[in-house]
């Protein structure tokens, strides 16, 4: 298994943010490490409200935890 996580730091909200989309992104991969399925399963979840709001309250999730590691960007 490739080490592609080596910290949780970055310098701004807006690259925490990004950093949580890839997190998340790697969750889907971890739990289905087939691309072909995955791909045969996104156009099911990419119209479905449902499963669009579950994404985005991961990305929420691995947002805060991003934002925590970053001591909230020092309080600014």
């Amino acid at each position: 298994m490739e080490t592609w996580l080596t910290s949780l730091r970055t310098n701004t909200p807006q690259e925490g943010f990004e950093l949580a989309i890839v997190l998340s992104q790697k969750g889907v991969e971890y739990t289905q490490p087939s691309e072909q399925v995955r791909n045969r399963l996104r156009p099911v979840y990419s119209t479905n409200a449902d499963s669009l709001i579950a994404a985005s309250q991961v990305v929420a999730t691995n947002f805060t935890t991003v934002a925590a590691a970053n001591n909230y960007w020092n309080q600014r």
